[in-house]
């Protein structure tokens, strides 16, 4: 790790020179690509160069803590060891998830579809909650976010909820949220206080870009119109503003309700067609298992899952990182950077083994 930083680092000062050049303020391209670069390479020069004023200071303070008598300067010594402790812990981790290299699909808008599976109401209501803790997340991370398409359900909660988030990385930290999430707390119906298990899916898909190679014809679709159901007042029941689409070549159907209008309606369905048209050449053209939808959907049984939500403990574990973290009522708040960031390390680390 310490030897690849190094090297970006001796890569910056190249990009710089390069940046001098009046040659490449003419190529717009290429510019653009280089200050894209030296802000990714900037960004790994002043976590290393911090990460290694902490070491040294570490080194410093524990040197003197060795040969210092008096009590009450030891025991401030002994403080600011355990932060710079905790500094350098997190600047490794900061590191080790900034040398994953940029991806051309880093900060493409990703649509998250979350669906109700086993449980029931309380599946729903985890639906509703996951939305809720993906909101907050994008806020963190000053990221946007538009529903697409949802399905309230009778107690609350929502049997699918659908929506895009766009901003810098967003793709890069939402991709491996794409899985069964099994959560295990006591439901607001439970009278006996018994936890119950439930399970939701997560898929999370590239939204094709304007200039993408996603082309769908008129005549390959199917448009069903039909009356929107769940919560929304007295308009929702009287027109058939719904809109179902099917891809008749791939047989691939998606619908959207969130709209009063059906012309809205078709527009937000066509998005997420598209996304999942696209997907489903990506199946065809990698034939990689963990790239494929139905890998990341799942059945939604209770057996399957990537995560676990467990309420009365606090804790939540991504099985595929064995991480484990006792802060679930921060993450449901949003609080998700530190899972997100390693599985991002982790996936890097895998495909490196398979090169």
């Amino acid at each position: 790790m310490e030897k690849k930083a190094q090297k970006l680092i001796v890569r910056l000062e190249e990009v710089e020179r390069q940046l001098g050049d009046p040659q490449i303020l003419s190529d717009k391209k290429r510019y653009k690509e280089l200050t894209q670069e030296h802000s990714y390479l900037s960004e790994i020069r002043y976590v290393y160069e911090a990460l290694s004023r902490a070491r040294r200071d570490l080194t410093d303070a524990e040197s003197i803590l060795k040969l210092e008598e008096d009590e009450g300067f030891a025991e401030a010594l002994r403080e600011e060891i355990q932060s710079l402790s905790e500094q350098i812990a997190k600047g490794e981790g900061d590191l080790k998830n900034l040398l994953v290299p940029p991806d051309p699909d880093d900060s493409k808008n990703a649509i998250i579809e979350l669906r109700a599976g086993t449980g029931g109401d309380e599946a729903s209501l985890f639906v509703g909650d996951c939305a809720r803790m993906y909101k907050m997340f994008a806020d963190r991370m000053s990221w946007r976010y538009e529903v697409i398409s949802s399905t309230a359900s009778e107690i609350g909660g929502y049997k699918e909820f659908v929506m895009v988030m766009s901003g810098q990385n967003v793709y890069r930290l939402m991709r491996y949220e794409g899985g069964t999430h099994r959560v295990q707390r006591v439901p607001l119906t439970e009278a006996q206080g018994r936890v119950h298990t439930s399970a939701i899916t997560v898929a999370v898909l590239l939204e094709p870009s304007e200039d993408s190679d996603v082309q769908i014809e008129e005549k390959d679709l199917r448009v069903d119109t039909f009356r929107s159901s769940g919560a929304g007042g007295q308009h929702v029941n009287t027109t058939d503003s719904a809109v179902r689409l099917t891809h008749i070549p791939t047989g691939v159907v998606v619908e959207c309700q969130q709209e009063r209008s059906q012309h809205k309606n078709k527009a937000q369905a066509l998005r997420l067609l598209k996304a999942k048209i696209l997907e489903t050449e990506r199946q065809k053209k990698q034939q990689e298992i963990a790239e494929t939808r139905s890998q990341q959907v799942g059945s939604g049984d209770r057996s399957e899952r990537i995560r676990t939500y467990n309420f009365p403990q606090n804790r939540l574990t991504d099985h595929r990182i064995n991480m484990t973290k006792y802060n679930l009522d921060l993450v449901m708040e949003g609080d998700l950077e530190d899972f997100a960031t390693a599985l991002v390390a982790y996936f890097y680390a895998e495909q490196l083994k398979e090169e």
